[in-house]
């Protein structure tokens, strides 16, 4: 069986590997532009591990209630884990040095079935633990490296806008699959996307963090003549909001 990505709108995912475990990447699954979000949580009755890339709500999303309900371990950055837990309720014992890191680190997960790469962003990271109280400190911005065994390596991108060391992601691990905030406004646009594309040399990207509000004014269209003015050589790959698509390894 292939890896299988189901992409919710905004930045979250699922990501079911080759052998059954569950990951949810950013899962804010009650996000405006999935409209079964409800059933979908409830039906979630089993997740491994729930990643999430900073600490801004559309990204920490349902990550509470649904590590509460299965038990899911938290992939993060060390001060980021420690915000979600402190100011969030997060269950500290699904949120210990074994899934927790920092940048540069890799975390081997699940008996080796998936590691975790800790990378660098440019964006903030701030918690929202009370509308009246402001943000709350999250830790350095980052994002992640996913490596699924017998499955793809997936770079997703989080809310960072294009910096240059994004040429040192794949001159350690070749990736597959960029997932590529696309949407403006809050990260990079189709054309500083692109060149985030073009940096990083996937086989395969695919399109997030568009649509979602009138703000987000990026679309694929104008992404998909961003690559092409580029000439860039990875597979554009356009996902539905709900839609599921398998991934295979390289």
């Amino acid at each position: 069986m292939d890896t299988q990505l189901t992409w919710y709108g905004q930045s979250a995912f699922k990501i079911i590997t080759t052998s059954g475990k569950v990951l949810l990447v950013d899962p804010w699954l009650s996000n405006p532009v999935f409209e079964n979000a409800k059933r979908e949580i409830a039906a979630l009755k089993h997740v491994d591990l729930i990643l999430v890339t900073h600490g801004h709500s559309d990204h920490v999303g349902d990550a509470v209630e649904i590590g509460q309900k299965t038990g899911a371990k938290l992939v993060a950055t060390f001060d980021l884990a420690d915000a979600i837990v402190t100011h969030l309720g997060y269950p500290a014992e699904q949120a210990q040095a074994d899934t927790v890191g920092h940048f540069g680190g890799e975390l081997t997960l699940l008996d080796g079935e998936v590691k975790v790469t800790f990378v660098r962003a440019h964006h903030g990271s701030g918690v929202s633990a009370h509308d009246r109280a402001g943000l709350r400190h999250g830790g350095s911005r980052g994002v992640l490296v996913i490596t699924i065994r017998s499955g793809p390596t997936i770079y997703h991108t989080g809310d960072t806008d294009l910096f240059s060391d994004m040429v040192f992601v794949s001159r350690f691990q070749k990736i597959d699959v960029m997932l590529v905030c696309i949407g403006d406004h809050f990260t990079m646009g189709p054309a500083r996307a692109a060149e985030a594309v073009n940096l990083v040399e996937p086989r395969k990207v695919i399109p997030m963090h568009f649509g979602t509000f009138p703000l987000l004014t990026g679309t694929p269209e104008a992404f998909e003549r961003e690559l092409k003015t580029r000439n860039t050589k990875a597979k554009l790959r356009v996902m539905k909001v709900g839609e599921t698509i398998a991934l295979a390894g390289s």
